[in-house]
């Protein structure tokens, strides 16, 4: 009985690749290179880069160790997405983890990782990423002005029709929301570039380059804001493993804004030439933003005083109107008019962030019913994954209306984290096959660095909050025990077909 249940699985498997590849041919490819990258760049440019270096510096201590954590976090993004690139070349379809471990490992261990993918991969960032805008909107002044605090006021409201927009946008074709994705990150671009010349142009005025770099930070936003006690904090001041386990935690926050750099693999069956095109977009996008990122954070972290900042999660706005004091207050850029221009630039970043995952988290649900493990109905109609996009946009909203943002960074942090780690390591094992596409530019040095760094850091915040590390490890083992009631379904399926 075994046998023959494990016979018709493998028949079952080959007819749905099958069926999944003439769908892929079906298709046309109408992604190219540039709107591969910019998908990189809206996923990872979100609410993560404007929100966490206030959480870092409160438990770092230093505006210099934060420095070294986002380019730490930028050296193993880029390994990865080397990593990805190499299993993107191999396997050209749409599905990112889900796709890898499935045709690398065994359907068990890609349907786990499509489980991650539905409630931490895209459904969990969406909803951060809402929040995040609704939490900037709602301290707009100009809200007021408008009488729109009525509305703004109400908890989940802005970013439910945040979502809902992303949600129409990518519902009426995949050129058209392709090309809306294109012209906001554009813009979202043009004005982080104007923001960080402003900045620098002021950079003899930044305050937190005028204090020294050390000193412990005696602030009760950062006691509130950082989940330690004061026992944790005492250990930090003369244990070097204390400082090793925050670093690593810092990582892990800081991880969160690296996690888009593998987001041109979701869509890699609507891309051009993906073979060619979707490995240099993972490149490309994770470089430009990493050398973004640094920018950025040298803005945040030394513009304002360490104190101002710590454990605060508006550091961009505290930081521009820390350089806005730098000009006269009747100018454009003084009396806090920056600040308003930064809240819109951040606005924008998040949207661009919305509308990503909204774009690609509904492909690997597509991927995912094509094999047969999801509903048939969430597969594409015609060439886009409508009623998946749809699914995606609603679970966002749930999110949106039952989580704190605190909470949901703990948990997306390790539980994507783990995910990637896992899928990355399938390159040392397919790197040795004489006969695998699989080939890693400079092996072994990237999936070391990203494997060992990834794991490195999640062990140590798992040790430091084993409730993110349960509920994570919870999330992959819902895949694993669902997968025999999935794989009968396919059996009954195929055998009454």
């Amino acid at each position: 009985m075994e046998s023959q249940a494990s016979e018709q699985a493998e028949t079952s498997d080959s007819q749905h690749d099958v069926q999944g590849d003439t769908q892929n041919d079906a298709r046309l490819h109408r992604i190219g290179l540039p709107s591969a990258a910019a998908i990189v760049a809206a996923s990872m440019i979100g609410a993560g880069v404007y929100t966490t270096s206030g959480f870092t510096i409160a438990s770092l201590q230093s505006p210099g160790w934060v420095m070294v954590a986002w380019a730490v976090a930028g050296v193993i993004a880029i390994c990865g997405a080397l990593c990805y690139g190499a299993l993107a070349k191999a396997f050209t379809d749409s599905g990112g983890e889900y796709l890898f471990l499935s045709k690398t490992v065994h359907p068990i261990a890609g349907l786990m990782a499509g489980w991650v993918s539905l409630l931490a991969g895209f459904t969990g960032p969406i909803a951060y990423a809402a929040k995040t805008f609704e939490s900037y909107l709602s301290e707009a002044p100009w809200v007021g002005r408008l009488g729109l605090n009525a509305i703004v006021q109400r908890p989940g409201m802005t970013a439910s029709v945040i979502v809902l927009c992303a949600a129409v946008f990518h519902s009426i074709g995949l050129r058209r929301g392709a090309r809306i994705q294109d012209l906001v990150v554009l813009i979202k671009f043009l004005m982080i570039g104007l923001f960080l010349v402003i900045a620098f142009t002021a950079i003899g005025s930044w305050q937190g380059l005028q204090e020294a770099d050390a000193g412990v930070l005696e602030t009760s936003a950062a006691s509130a804001e950082v989940a330690t006690t004061d026992e944790t904090e005492n250990d930090a001041k003369t244990s070097t493993l204390a400082f090793v386990v925050m670093f690593a935690n810092s990582l892990m926050w800081i991880a969160l804004s690296y996690s888009g750099f593998n987001a041109a693999v979701y869509v890699a069956g609507e891309v051009d030439r993906p073979e060619r095109n979707v490995p240099r977009a993972l490149l490309l996008g994770t470089l430009l933003v990493t050398l973004v990122y640094l920018l950025l954070n040298a803005v945040f972290v030394y513009a304002p005083t360490r104190e101002s900042i710590a454990g605060q999660p508006n550091v961009a706005t505290i930081a521009a109107a820390a350089v806005s004091e730098a000009f006269p207050e009747d100018s454009q850029l003084g009396g806090g008019r920056l600040t308003e221009w930064v809240r819109l630039l951040i606005m924008c970043g998040l949207f661009t962030s919305v509308s990503a995952l909204v774009m690609t988290g509904p492909r690997v649900y597509a991927k995912m019913a094509a094999d047969g493990y999801l509903p048939r109905w969430m597969n594409f109609q015609g060439n886009v994954p409508v009623v998946s996009i749809w699914f995606q946009a609603v679970l966002g909203i749930l999110v949106i209306q039952f989580t704190r943002l605190k909470s949901l960074l703990d948990y997306l942090s390790f539980t994507l984290a783990v995910s990637a780690a896992l899928t990355a390591s399938v390159v040392f094992v397919l790197h040795r096959r004489p006969d695998s596409p699989v080939k890693v530019p400079w092996y072994p040095l990237p999936p070391i660095v990203f494997v060992g760094g990834t794991l490195l850091s999640a062990t140590f915040t798992g040790i430091d909050k084993p409730q993110s590390a349960i509920v994570a490890l919870a999330t992959l083992l819902l895949g694993a025990l669902m997968y025999p009631w999935y794989l009968d379904r396919r059996s009954t399926a195929d055998t009454n077909g």
